[in-house]
């Protein structure tokens, strides 16, 4: 599907899934999302993750360690607020109850949900 304006796509993978909180393990995820979001950005379209809006917040807002209080407080509801705005969830990566938690979300608010960028 081509749109004469570009979609505001939210990619939403794995972010600690699977890495018992290693940095390095983290940091890959990371990077498979931004790949995503490049590629979606090459094909014309606006993409977002809930992480380049999360991380800076939870950063500011004083928190000393992933998953702690003020973590848990923003980490996903930053997430789940940018769904409303965008036009698209791509749900990309391995296990993630997150990143499910975004399908589903999204599913509920009428987003269209894809899997690969070659559904846009």
């Amino acid at each position: 599907m081509r749109s004469e304006s570009p979609l505001m796509i939210l990619v939403a993978g794995p972010y600690r899934s699977g890495t018992q909180d290693d940095p390095s393990l983290i940091q890959n995820n990371v990077d498979a999302m931004n790949d995503m979001a490049l590629a979606i950005y090459n094909k014309g379209h606006l993409p977002v993750l809930g992480e380049w809006f999360a991380l800076p917040l939870i950063a500011t807002a004083g928190s000393k360690s992933m998953g702690d209080s003020i973590w848990n407080e923003l980490f996903h509801p930053v997430a789940i607020r940018l769904i409303s705005r965008c036009d698209v969830v791509l749900r990309i990566g391995g296990p993630s109850s997150g990143a499910d938690e975004m399908v589903r979300i999204g599913l509920e608010r009428g987003k269209r949900i894809i899997y690969s960028i070659e559904d846009i």
